[in-house]
């Protein structure tokens, strides 16, 4: 089992990049959780969306913020919008034609924020959202948005192994939805989301791996964010934040169930700038 981190578990400060959801909506359907029937209330997610930035910024961390545009629902997820390691941005090509304008988009804003180590990728792939960055290596998924191709292209610009996972759920479209990081060698996950294949991978990497069960993940629990102390979690993930709790880590829970009717929690909002210009 995971070890313990005790409240005194040593915290740096993170830059997130984050995308105010003014024009939300679910107009199409591109993954099971997307009704276009049901609707949302924007008005209700970019209430939401304000909650989770301003807990960041009361946990110390650093947000910044692209700026929105018409026609974009799913802008919002920035997580899905590049990988950035090391300073370096592995831009983003959408598998869906409903978000394939994100991709330049967000490039655009790293262009203009002064990065200049920047790869336009030739492979589909949607950015952190199938992209976990460790200390030592890169998981990534593929399955139903990023090609495996794409991890090969990152490994190659990043320089970092790049360890590939197989999702085999459609609930679980993105890594981001089924795994997350709780420090830079320590991950939690839910093993129904991963091949038999990839669940062995996964085992071998994290024998103290902490798993998650279905409850928790169905509402996206595992969406969440880690600072090596605290866990930005979704509300609805009980079963989940009390274990974490147990295990000394401040659990945070925030209710994004209006942005989860896209596919998106707290992660899918929040892109990590890993060696960003000041």
């Amino acid at each position: 089992m995971v070890r313990p981190v005790g409240s005194a578990a040593a915290v740096t400060a993170r830059h997130y990049l984050m995308c105010r959801p003014t024009y939300f909506a679910v107009e199409y359907a591109i993954n099971p959780w997307m009704d276009p029937v049901a609707g949302v209330d924007r008005a209700r997610a970019i209430r939401q969306w304000e909650g989770l930035r301003d807990l960041y910024r009361s946990l110390g961390h650093r947000v910044s913020e692209i700026a929105p545009i018409e026609g974009l629902p799913d802008m919002v997820f920035a997580a899905n919008g590049a990988l950035v390691v090391d300073g370096r941005v592995y831009g983003a090509r959408f598998a869906s034609a409903e978000r394939t304008p994100e991709g330049p988009a967000y490039l655009d804003w790293f262009r203009k924020a002064g990065y200049t180590d920047i790869l336009d990728p030739k492979h589909v792939n949607e950015g952190e959202g199938d992209f976990i960055t460790l200390d030592d290596v890169v998981l990534a998924a593929t399955g139903f948005r990023t090609e495996a191709a794409a991890h090969q292209e990152a490994e190659r610009l990043l320089g970092r192994p790049v360890v590939t996972l197989q999702l085999v759920d459609p609930r679980f479209y993105h890594l981001d939805t089924a795994l997350f990081a709780l420090s830079g060698e320590q991950v939690a996950y839910y093993p129904g989301a991963f091949s038999q294949g990839s669940r062995r991978v996964l085992r071998s990497l994290f024998p103290d791996a902490l798993l998650a069960t279905e409850e928790d993940a169905a509402v996206l629990g595992l969406n969440a964010v880690c600072d090596g102390r605290n866990v930005v979690i979704a509300a609805e993930a009980a079963v989940l934040a009390d274990r974490l709790r147990a295990l000394g880590f401040e659990v945070h829970p925030v209710e994004l169930d209006e942005l989860r009717k896209a596919g998106g929690g707290a992660k899918c909002c929040t892109l990590e700038l890993r060696g960003a210009p000041d």
